[in-house]
């Protein structure tokens, strides 16, 4: 299988026939071989997105056209619903199933939601009394480079490209180089919608070509979901051109659960809060904080249901948690299960499995400074620790750099609202976990990025607002 660019409405090599493996992590097998792009196909990408918005028809066109030129899109999305789970499948292991349950059924509706979303928005009017009448238009912002991450690949580019082009943005995505196939079939998907050519092109390749397209003076925005290290390098190239940037990036998230919470309801959200996707998710909720009346009930019943989960090939249905989505992440995450970066602290199950894949592992006893308990271990291991009082929860999951994800388990609504309130996360869920209303804002703070995106805040972002103010009463001097 040969996976490759989407430029200006053509699928094509790399222009020095360049090429990488792209690896089975359940096979640990290259299945298919990729366009590697360098920083030609860039300029190529860049070059066809620039004139699809300067001199073609899409940005030009009517609300109402795009729509349904994105609701064609999301339609094929649906349509290939086999096939792009098979794909994100095969490139990073996830479940076959919970791509064709939930991954897939997502993208399609980011893109029908923005496409609705930018014909039904309306802009402000500031009528006055001096005789003038101010409006806002938002215009389209012009070339955006979306960078997109390998553990979401195809629902978190939808999620970038589908605002970009619903207010008339033309677009060259770059994956990440692990997880090419779902973004190459983006691409053509798109075109078959009948998307004209170069408004959504897919540039292959490893970081080098993001590092090529981040600096490109002709790009206008800049949307990057990853990591916080990357993140910073971005922003520093975005700065030579004043290019807004939009960075989701890491996160440790907090569980807090109170002793008046619903435990069963609670285990079943932090079951999937920590494991789900193989814990590689942004949002995870590996600092589990459990109020300490419940503590032990919590953790014995926490640890059956952990220990209940099937590990196994992505492609059987039954099958929860596949291995991890490479061999270096793999190893990355292996290395926090050693002693030092536990800091003495208990596993109480999970632990290394076989080849790529890490059992649930839940770990007690860790002290606060240990490596697992700081930093974003992106795989499936959760710290699990007692707490006294309100004040010291919250502490306790504010005792980080990153502010992007929290959980809270109360049935005391005056502490639910309190505790949101005071947490300092971008995204706080009560009860429950990773529900997601696309109107309401989605980003971080500290270490966990810049910027919000969702319903209004995605049109600030990929747009330019412009307010023209008329004169309504005519020429005062009486001409």
């Amino acid at each position: 299988m040969k996976i490759r660019h989407v430029i200006g409405g053509d699928e094509v090599d790399s222009t020095d026939g360049a090429t990488y493996d792209d690896i089975d992590p359940y096979t640990q097998e290259s299945y298919a071989s990729v366009a590697r792009g360098g920083e030609a196909d860039t300029d190529l990408a860049v070059t066809a997105a620039r004139r699809a918005f300067d001199e073609g028809p899409w940005p030009k066109m009517g609300f109402a056209e795009r729509g349904r030129l994105l609701h064609r899109f999301a339609d094929l999305i649906e349509q290939h619903t086999d096939e792009l789970a098979e794909a994100e499948s095969r490139d990073m292991g996830k479940p076959r199933a919970v791509v064709a349950g939930h991954d897939v059924p997502r993208s399609a509706a980011n893109i029908r939601f923005f496409a609705d979303h930018a014909r039904l928005s309306v802009a402000e009017t500031y009528p006055s009394d001096t005789g003038h009448h101010t409006y806002t238009r938002y215009e389209s912002a012009g070339v955006v480079a979306a960078i997109s991450p390998w553990n979401f690949p195809l629902m978190l580019a939808t999620w970038k490209i589908a605002p970009a082009l619903a207010w008339g943005n033309t677009v060259v995505l770059k994956p990440a180089e692990d997880t090419p196939r779902s973004a190459a079939l983006l691409g053509r998907l798109a075109l078959e919608a009948g998307i004209p050519d170069g408004v959504l092109n897919v540039v292959l390749g490893f970081g080098d070509a993001g590092a090529t397209l981040v600096k490109d003076s002709r790009v206008d925005r800049i949307t990057f979901t990853g990591s916080s290290a990357t993140g910073r390098a971005i922003a520093a190239s975005a700065a030579a051109h004043l290019t807004p940037v939009s960075l989701e990036l890491g996160g440790k998230g907090a569980n807090l659960v109170f002793d008046d919470a619903d435990l069963g309801n609670a285990i079943d959200w932090a079951i999937r809060a920590a494991f789900g996707n193989t814990g590689q998710v942004c949002l995870a909720g590996s600092r589990l904080y459990v109020q300490r009346r419940v503590y032990d009930e919590f953790l014995t019943r926490f640890t059956a249901a952990a220990e209940a989960m099937v590990l196994g090939d992505p492609a059987e249905q039954q099958t929860a948690l596949g291995p991890l989505a490479g061999e270096k992440h793999f190893a990355k995450v292996s290395g926090y299960l050693q002693a030092d970066a536990l800091g003495g602290g208990t596993v109480v199950t999970g632990g290394l499995g076989h080849d790529w894949f890490v059992r649930p592992t839940v770990l007690t006893d860790v002290p606060a400074d240990a490596p697992v308990q700081k930093d974003e271990v992106f795989g499936p291991v959760v710290t699990v620790t007692p707490f006294d009082s309100e004040q010291q929860g919250l502490a306790l999951a504010d005792a980080t750099p990153y502010g992007l994800s929290a959980m809270v388990f109360t049935d005391n609504l005056h502490r639910a609202h309190r505790v949101a309130a005071a947490l300092r996360s971008g995204n706080v869920w009560v009860n429950c976990f990773f529900v997601r209303d696309l109107r309401a804002p989605f980003g971080g703070m500290g270490d966990s990025g810049i910027g919000r995106e969702g319903g209004g805040f995605s049109r600030e972002f990929f747009t330019e607002p412009k307010s023209v103010t008329m004169n309504i009463i005519g020429n005062i001097a009486g001409g």
